[in-house]
């Protein structure tokens, strides 16, 4: 091992042990509950974390390892917990998660909000492009425009520690960020990049399902995987590593890392370090066991070749219809409410006092005038801020109904405006009052007017349950998306999901055709 390699890993291992002493609340409420929740997002693909061949709704990858021997070392058991890879540390520092572990680079930045254990994964960044691109022999050649006179294009994971090499090492390239890793690799292999900077484990995993693709240069930016917790909470991290002494100088890890295709001697490295004893001080010469036989690698570990046509439909037909239940019954629940309160606002603006006015146009107008994104961020991360934390299931819930309650409003106020102000004036002629007249006179017509908008905006809330994936809930695009990252079986998955939601929004415009001429003849 190089001087300067061992010296970064005991430099990296002084700065995660360096941390204020805290009470040991966290780690008390892990073995309490008996269960360790660790972070991570399944649409970053294989080797971390993605779902099984055999069965997509559980996972598998070399951390969901780790996780299950961290947990045992606890005492309780592991949990995944899907969420989107950018915003772990939000999850971690709302309590949604005990820990982050998904390929969480050692950088500074986030020693600023979270804590680190000590490394279990040593990576370097390795640019890949296509085997027939001639021009691209170095990889300082990105630096040249392409034939046509055209800047080059580089894709890289948003938030990764490659965004931030490739913009401070490539600064004549655009670069452009992606939610997922096989979506960058997919881009190059189809022309619309010219290149791609991943991490190595990524390269080595996904290599053989990419053979349009070929390494350029040699692996560069060497940094280390940590688990992240929560600022002080140095009883749960000191635990943590003490599991992952153990695993490494057990051999454990090296199993785990061969059997996985990762494991050279960057790896090594830990190894050596873990057996001098210079973790957070321990003094054990403490030899690491050196593994007699090596396991085959199992067959969840080795990349699979990509399926296609029927056999696509086979394996994940039933995992996305069970994921279109989640949709549907997101916009089923989420709907009625937003009806019922658009309903009440329209009528507010129309008939109540005239203090409450403007109060409702201000509701209207700011739920018309930010994306439903943002008012799902505040309810799920802002909320737990000051004490109020709503489960992802019913942020979903609420945050559409808020949503979709100001568009509903608009198409009330509308039908309520659209029937004839004398309907109203004999009402209340007869000897109704203002309330029974609106109940059985106005609101009556005006729903039959009002029909054909609102199922639209039913169909349109069907397809915005997309975006709470946001909130950490996985619904049928979300599935979509982690599918088609870790099989690239993208065409016939996007067939399958669009099906799944014709299905889904079809019937209700026959019913409210129906609904509709059976008004008409009842009129």
């Amino acid at each position: 091992m190089t001087g300067a390699g061992r010296t970064g890993i005991l430099a990296l291992c002084l700065f995660a042990s360096l941390r204020s002493l805290a009470n040991a609340d966290a780690l008390a409420d892990i073995r309490a509950r008996g269960t360790l929740v660790w972070g991570g997002d399944e649409e970053g693909g294989g080797p971390y974390v993605y779902p099984r061949d055999d069965d997509p709704s559980q996972v598998t990858g070399f951390e969901v390892e780790i996780a299950a021997h961290l947990a045992r070392s606890l005492g309780v058991t592991p949990r995944f917990f899907q969420g989107p890879w950018d915003r772990m540390p939000e999850l971690l520092h709302t309590r949604k998660i005990d820990v982050v572990m998904n390929g969480y680079e050692w950088t500074p930045a986030r020693l600023e909000m979270m804590d680190a254990t000590i490394p279990y994964f040593v990576y370097a960044l390795q640019l890949m492009v296509r085997v027939d691109d001639t021009s691209l022999a170095a990889p300082s050649d990105l630096a040249r425009p392409r034939r046509d006179g055209r800047q080059r294009r580089l894709g890289v994971l948003t938030g990764s520690a490659a965004e931030a090499y490739a913009r401070r090492e490539f600064s004549e390239v655009e670069i452009v960020s992606y939610d997922g890793n096989t979506d960058a690799l997919r881009e190059v292999e189809t022309g619309k990049l010219d290149a791609t900077l991943q991490d190595t484990p990524i390269t080595t995993f996904y290599g053989p399902r990419f053979p349009a693709l070929r390494a350029l240069g040699e692996p560069v930016g060497r940094g280390h995987y940590v688990i992240y917790v929560r600022k002080g909470e140095t009883a749960l991290a000191a635990a943590l590593n003490e599991a992952l002494i153990s695993q490494i100088r057990d051999g454990e890890l090296e199993r785990l890392y061969r059997r996985w295709g990762l494991w050279d001697d960057a790896q090594r490295e830990l190894a050596e370090v873990a057996a001098a004893g210079q973790f957070y001080g321990y003094s054990s010469a403490t030899a690491v066991t050196a593994p007699s036989e090596i396991p085959a690698t199992p067959a969840d570990a080795r990349p699979i070749a990509r399926p296609r046509g029927w056999d696509v439909v086979r394996r994940y037909g039933l995992t996305l219809l069970e994921a279109a239940g989640v949709t549907v019954i997101l916009s089923v629940l989420s709907f009625p409410l937003a009806i019922g309160a658009g309903l009440l606002i329209a009528l507010g603006r129309l008939y109540g006092p005239r203090w409450l006015r403007p109060v409702l146009v201000s509701y209207v107008e700011f739920l018309r005038g930010t994306p439903l994104m943002l008012q799902l961020y505040f309810i799920f991360f802002f909320l737990p801020e000051i004490g109020i934390v709503v489960p992802a299931f019913w942020t979903a819930i609420c945050g559409l109904a808020m949503n979709y309650s100001a568009y509903e409003s608009e198409i009330y106020r509308a039908g309520l405006q659209a029937v004839p102000r004398g309907q109203m004036e004999a009402a209340l002629s007869l000897g109704m009052s203002r309330r029974l007249a609106l109940r059985r006179v106005v609101v009556p017509q005006a729903a039959r007017i009002v029909i054909p908008p609102v199922v639209n905006d039913f169909i349109a809330l069907f397809k915005d349950t997309s975006v709470c994936s946001v909130v950490t809930l996985v619904e049928l695009t979300k599935r979509f998306s982690v599918l088609s990252q870790s099989t690239q079986a993208t065409g016939e998955l996007m067939i399958l999901t669009a099906l799944l939601y014709m299905l889904m929004s079809t019937p209700l415009t026959l019913v409210s055709r129906r609904l509709e001429r059976r008004l008409e003849a009842a009129a």
